[in-house]
């Protein structure tokens, strides 16, 4: 296994055992016996807060082993911010830091926007990153997205007033779902890259289906070699399989 099949299968071990662990916390809550008062209150809230960040690492981490990496661990980074902020909110005694809450909210707000966006963009790259024809769906959909983050973070700031680009936010907002569905129904169920056979004795309709990123790897490969996709694959396969 190599370095960065580690990294993944550890980070998502991790992200599954923390949610697995809140939802425990969370169902003993739910079950345990006596009233329900403040303190399973902010159980069950903390077993929320791990799972919608559990769901965006999991967005983040599909990125690991593509050419878009370096985003899901930089949208890893960020997401801190809103797990840390609301853990602090539903945790603290608001009566100690009333003068900070309005920051502390602020605070915790753009960093929602940011992690949601990021977890949106870092699926699509995943998904679509390597396929060129998705290109301008793809890109025109994560301008959407960055843009709608915006405003919704001067909002948030105050920098930008709710009634005078609500209808701009709207619009927005259609265009980048709808831009959304669209990138992952293409990626996911639209056309395919050709699977490189594989025949002979021992093997009768084994199929090996190139990643986007491995496919036009090849391609471009071929393009320089003048060489077969199907003799460059095999070449390979067989230093592989000597090795």
């Amino acid at each position: 296994m190599d370095e960065t099949s580690t990294y993944r299968r550890t980070a998502a071990t991790l992200t599954i055992g923390s949610f697995s662990l809140a939802a425990l916390m969370g169902i003993v809550a739910l079950l345990g016996g006596g009233s329900f008062g403040e303190g399973e209150g902010r159980i069950l809230l903390t077993t929320l807060i791990v799972g919608c960040a559990s769901i965006c690492m999991l967005c983040y981490l599909a990125t690991s082993g593509t050419p878009w990496a370096a985003t899901g661990v930089v949208s890893a980074i960020v997401l801190v911010v809103p797990v840390v902020t609301s853990l602090i909110l539903v945790w603290s005694d608001w009566d100690l830091f009333d003068s900070d809450s309005e920051g502390m909210l602020k605070t915790f707000g753009i960093g929602v926007v940011a992690a949601v966006t990021l977890a949106q963009i870092c699926l699509m790259l995943a998904l679509a990153g390597g396929r060129d024809s998705l290109a301008f769906v793809l890109w025109s959909t994560v301008v959407l997205a960055v843009l709608l983050a915006l405003l919704v973070s001067g909002m948030i700031l105050g920098g930008v007033g709710a009634d005078d680009w609500w209808r701009v936010l709207g619009v927005i907002a259609i265009l980048d779902v709808l831009g959304t569905l669209v990138t992952i129904a293409l990626a996911r169920f639209g056309g395919r890259h050709e699977p490189a056979a594989a025949t002979g004795p021992g093997s009768p309709g084994l199929h090996v289906t190139l990643s986007p990123a491995h496919a036009r790897a090849v391609a471009e490969l071929s393009r320089r070699t003048g060489r077969p996709p199907a003799e460059l694959v095999e070449a390979a396969l067989d230093r592989y399989l000597q090795a």
